[in-house]
């Protein structure tokens, strides 16, 4: 594992790539490229056939030059880090806080392959790569990248864990809309993760998400609620909304609801006195308190009886 710190200050437990894979994704990357290059020169040799020696001299550098090594240079930067190579081999190229790279990322890695791997035929940045505490070569320690393993071995990943029984349905009444995709893949990659994770890194991981999640959606999240536990009910919540657009109301049934808008979620055995009054009941929608008034003060009347929920009503 290499513990690496994103730009919250949370450490990540990343797996740097081993020598071995690392070899196989560069011969698969080289392979590939001269066989680019190669139909590129036959091309290039019978467009050029009437130019002079040291015309055909320079094409021939310039197509070198832009094949060899402007190829893996665009390839890694539109990929974000994958390669033909590593995509194969489950690989990928990160920054050092765990970011995707960037164009000048893999212009450094581009540039200084051509002279560890190209030039010495790979002597150098194997020697660097067993050096090296995680297994970087000179064009990963100059650009601040990282090459890490993306594919996760059958096991050691898992599912989304469940929330438990007491929060189903808790959460219907928030507005999940503002709430990004990244954000949500992040909540779901750590909760499969979470168990791998050292416990303070994923407490603070949880408590951070579970803050982001709370800010998108307008509602804090519930006193004597884990944040983790706190995710897995915002997630649940809404994979039960998509199912439900997917399938319609006859398909999947979604999450179940609360007991009922006059009464509180019955807590747990052995819950906290303070898990039951932290979030309202739900309010009805309001198109449900228009027929109850019977007076020009019955509407004020009846909406004061009702506690304010807190959340967002959902679009």
């Amino acid at each position: 594992m290499s513990e690496l710190v994103t730009g919250e200050a949370v450490a990540l437990e990343l797996r740097p790539a081993k020598l071995p894979s690392r070899g196989l994704a560069v011969l698969l990357d080289l392979v590939a490229a001269v066989t680019v290059y190669i139909l590129v020169t036959l091309g290039l040799v019978a467009a050029t056939a009437s130019l002079d020696e040291a015309a055909q001299t320079a094409v021939s550098i310039a197509t070198f030059v832009l094949v060899l090594a402007g190829g893996p240079i665009l390839v890694e930067t539109l990929t974000h880090g994958r390669s033909l190579g590593k995509l194969a081999c489950g690989l990928r190229v990160v920054r050092d806080d765990g970011g995707p790279i960037r164009f000048r990322h893999a212009l450094v890695r581009g540039l200084l392959g051509v002279i560890e791997i190209l030039m010495t035929f790979g002597v150098v940045a194997c020697v660097a790569s067993l050096v090296s505490a995680r297994g970087r070569r000179l064009g990963d320690v100059f650009a601040g990248t990282l090459v890490v393993r993306e594919r996760v071995p059958a096991g050691q990943g898992g599912l989304v864990p469940p929330p438990p029984p007491w929060l189903a349905g808790r959460f219907s009444g928030l507005d999940l809309s503002a709430v990004p995709d990244a954000l949500w893949l992040a909540v779901r990659q750590y909760l499969t993760r979470m168990r791998q994770l050292d416990p303070q890194v994923g407490g603070s991981m949880a408590e951070r998400l579970a803050s982001d999640v709370a800010g998108r959606t307008g509602a804090p999240v519930p006193p004597g609620v884990p944040p983790a536990m706190y995710l897995a009910a915002v997630l649940q919540e809404r994979q039960a909304r998509e199912a439900q657009r997917t399938f319609g109301s006859g398909g999947v049934p979604a999450a179940p609801a609360p007991t009922g808008a006059g009464g509180p979620v019955p807590p747990p055995v052995g819950a906290p006195a303070a898990v039951p009054p932290a979030v309202p009941p739900v309010a009805p929608p309001a198109s449900t308190e228009v027929p109850r008034p019977t007076g020009a003060g019955g509407g004020a009347g009846a909406s004061a009886e009702r506690p304010s929920t807190g959340f967002v009503p959902p679009a």
